[in-house]
């Protein structure tokens, strides 16, 4: 499939990685002053870059309207969220102006100091002189109508009018404040502006908090309000449906329309056939957004304007540009048919800076941990889901979208299933692929993803996950050897045979002609051959009687991973101290269910290799892989192995003893008939008494 980049052909400046804040702030003094990039400065090149938003052509056609001597608002205030696009609408006007023929006033309160006067520069802007504007007192009305009726069409353009005014709050003017003599002049000037019909003034005000700076300025900015609200009419440059749009034309010079299409129809089959669209959207309102979101999935958009944009420091439109170009930037030489919140590399310093700044330092450590380090969840995933799937990186493109859905200015955090598979899916793969790596990424590779009420999202806390793995690594290894005997107890009868579980040396085991099973930690021949030959210093007589159960090394880490296990989330559910959710405590339940049912599984799969005396040494027999669900004693089991394999006989046919034990001679003591189950000869089968009686009975009979 065609690469994006080929569709939607970056700008220049975009392709050459000229990324910096610069390029997408907006300056209205440094466009006035001819300094600005050439984007903002160039009046072509910046309409070339611009999108017309219904709320700008608007605007437009009223400024138009009033500098031509045709009705129109004398006073327009424009007010947007921080970042939300009123710097370039004033701009958009500035460059406009010139093409109406128009005289232009520019006063940004950004690079004014605080003893400068709006009033004397707007008269040097207009006259090139201060002359009769020179006071830090407001002119009046009458001088200011004189002023702008003689320089009529007349645009005013005023940005940053409350940063302004916060520095003039300090300037004394008599009894007064400098801050104070700017709202009387800014009345004054919405009045005189009323009363000539080719004046517009523009006052741009911010709607968020976060540009009032303190209390004083929450107060100026209060007054600004009520002065400028007299008469003026608020507009709204850019709406929330048109974002797409905006980004689309200053990131990109082209669109091939017809690959777009194509690419996007191809999307909208695969999304249809694994039921990827949001509930309730049709195919065909899918496919009109996506097209005016292309290259960029519409949940690109979405996600990074509405949650990320809801903070306070985050810059609507110019943090957004800002964070997509870096992403193009990446991208660029990747052959992507469209750009998702997967394809996002966390790993990239510039993206993850632009986005750690809203949520906190503490997410670099996360990131690396879950998602981008060498040892992280996410790329254990990527290589567990199979050859087929490795090189899609779905792991890292599943924990890549939760990332990026986790965050907001708000209460809204967290991605649903669905929304993962459309953002982490790929049209070469079944979407039911991305539900498995979600599975493995919660249950058990990711520390700091939470689950709660059907979405998923990152945290600064760690998970379950993180919980239990730190609960696990402080298990102490005597804990771990009383959890093992404890499971061994349970997993023994002593029906058919007397059970001694790891003995420190051939004494501990009596010389009876009773069966007896030695449970071994680890495989010892030296001390097998120890127990076989002697007790103490006793030769050892009953040799045929001992049977040996050894741990096999292979699943001993197994075992001992899930008795740490266990024990952890045992832990865990004691610790009221630990502020788990209702959803992690049942969890919490489940989980230690399942570890204490798999456990008893466990012990059988790791104690089943069998060794018994044999002529030249020890024979070795294998229990096998144990039956899912079977709970039976392990003493039963080896029993029935040995008997069944002919080690054990519950009955000896009558011409076996004639043959064996009288020929030659006309009776044996039956004493000595039972003791010879014990013999040296090690390659003897046991015979029990039982089996003995029932030889001899018929045997004499016959």
């Amino acid at each position: 499939m065609t690469a994006f980049h080929t569709i939607a052909v970056p700008h220049e400046d975009i392709l050459a990685g000229r990324l910096t804040m610069d390029v997408f702030a907006a300056d209205l003094w440094e466009v006035y002053k001819g300094r600005a990039p050439d984007e903002y400065r160039d009046l072509t090149r910046f309409f070339q870059m611009t999108y017309q938003t219904e709320g700008l052509s608007n605007l437009l056609a009223v400024v138009e309207k009033r500098l031509r001597g045709e009705g129109g608002d004398p006073v327009i205030q424009i007010q947007t969220p921080f970042g939300g696009g009123k710097t370039h609408a004033l701009i958009a006007m500035y460059h406009k102006a010139a093409e109406w023929g128009a005289n232009r006033v520019v006063a940004v309160g950004t690079p004014m100091a605080p003893t400068q006067t709006i009033w004397g520069l707007m008269a040097e802007q207009l006259t090139g002189s201060q002359a009769g504007f020179e006071a830090p007192t407001a002119p009046g009305r009458e001088a200011l109508r004189a002023l702008l009726d003689a320089h009529q069409p007349l645009l005013i353009l005023m940005d940053e009018v409350l940063e302004y005014s916060t520095k003039a709050a300090g300037e004394r003017v008599g009894s007064s404040t400098l801050a104070a003599q700017t709202l009387a002049f800014l009345q004054e000037l919405t009045e005189a502006a009323s009363t000539l019909g080719r004046v517009c003034l523009v006052i741009a005000l911010p709607s968020s908090a976060l540009e009032h700076y303190n209390e004083g300025a929450e107060r100026l900015y209060r007054q600004l309000q009520k002065v400028a609200g007299r008469v003026e009419k608020i507009y709204t440059p850019v709406q929330e449906h048109e974002i797409s749009q905006v980004i689309r034309r200053r990131l990109f010079s082209s669109i091939d329309t017809r690959r777009m299409q194509k690419v996007v129809a191809e999307f909208l089959d695969y999304a249809v056939r694994e039921s990827l669209l949001p509930a309730g959207v049709e195919p065909s309102e899918y496919r009109q957004r996506f097209e005016a979101s292309y290259p960029f999935l519409p949940e690109v958009v979405d996600v990074l304007y509405q949650r990320w944009g809801s903070f306070i420091a985050f810059q609507r439109t110019r943090g957004l540009l800002r964070l997509l170009s870096l992403v193009v930037y990446a991208l660029k030489e990747r052959e992507l048919p469209y750009i998702t919140l997967a394809d996002f590399d966390l790993a990239n310093q510039e993206i993850r800076t632009e986005l750690i700044k809203h949520i906190g330092p503490e997410f670099n450590g996360i990131i690396a941990a879950d998602i981008t380090g060498e040892e992280a969840g996410a790329k254990k995933v990527d290589g567990e889901l199979g050859p087929s799937y490795r090189g899609l990186r779905l792991g890292t493109r599943v924990a890549t979208t939760i990332f990026l859905y986790s965050f907001s200015g708000g209460v809204e955090r967290g991605a649903t299933l669905g929304e993962v598979k459309r953002s982490a899916t790929t049209t070469s793969s079944p979407a039911a692929v991305v539900a498995e790596a979600v599975e493995l990424l919660k249950g058990r590779h990711l520390f700091y993803v939470q689950q709660q009420s059907g979405k998923y999202f990152f945290t600064n806390q760690p998970n379950l996950n993180r919980i239990l793995l730190t609960r696990m690594e402080n298990v102490d290894p005597k804990e771990l050897t009383a959890e093992e005997q404890a499971l061994l107890k349970k997993r023994v009868g002593g029906k058919w045979l007397k059970v001694f579980p790891w003995p420190d040396s051939d004494a501990d085991i009596p010389d009876t002609p009773d069966l007896k099973l030695i449970l071994l930690r680890e495989r010892n021949d030296a001390l097998m051959e120890a127990i076989l030959k002697q007790k103490g210093t006793v030769p050892r007589v009953n040799c045929n009687t001992i049977f040996f159960l050894v741990a096999l090394e292979s699943d001993r880490v197994a075992l001992e991973t899930l008795m740490r296990k266990r024990l952890a989330y045992e832990m865990i559910e004691g610790d009221r101290t630990l502020n788990l959710n209702p959803d992690q405590r049942k969890e919490v339940k489940e989980e230690l269910k399942k570890a204490r049912g798999d456990l008893a599984e466990a012990v059988r799969r790791t104690y089943r290799q069998l060794f018994l005396p044999a002529r030249d040494g020890l024979k070795e027999l294998d229990l096998g892989i144990p039956t899912y669900g079977e709970d039976r004693p392990l003493d039963e089991e080896v029993y029935e192995k040995l008997r069944l394999d002919g080690e054990i006989l519950e009955r000896i046919a009558p011409l076996v003893i004639r043959e064996r034990y009288l020929r030659g001679q006309e009776y044996v003591l039956t004493e000595q008939l039972v003791q010879e189950a014990g013999l040296i000869e090690k390659h003897l089968a046991y015979v029990g008494g039982e089996a003995w009686e029932q030889g001899i009975a018929p045997g004499v009979k016959q």
